[in-house]
């Protein structure tokens, strides 16, 4: 398996995710509960409005596939986002908890 950093990339229709936000969460939690997607979350700053995830996959169209079923993608809430191979180093908390 190969881990993933996709970055997504919102518009300026918050209110609209926020109606879509419980389906998003839900579905990023059912990956997360097959063991795929590794973490996720939105960016909380003053820069341009988006998320992380990171996620292990066999290959970017198997990323695509995980990406084309998120609710905001399908709702067409993420305008854009971007797929890039990330050889993530764990430190020694988290990996403990990854082996499990």
């Amino acid at each position: 398996m190969t881990t993933y950093a996709i970055e997504y990339a919102y518009d300026d229709r918050g209110s609209e995710r926020d109606a879509h936000r419980p389906a998003h969460r839900a579905y990023l939690a059912g990956l997360a509960s097959e063991g795929c997607m590794l973490a996720y979350g939105r960016y909380d700053d003053d820069a341009a409005p988006g998320a992380l995830l990171v996620c292990e996959a066999e290959s970017v169209a198997d990323v695509e596939s995980l990406i084309a079923g998120d609710p905001f993608v399908q709702a067409g809430l993420v305008p854009d986002h971007r797929i890039r191979v990330w050889p993530a180093v764990w430190g020694p908390a988290l990996a403990g908890r990854l082996s499990d």
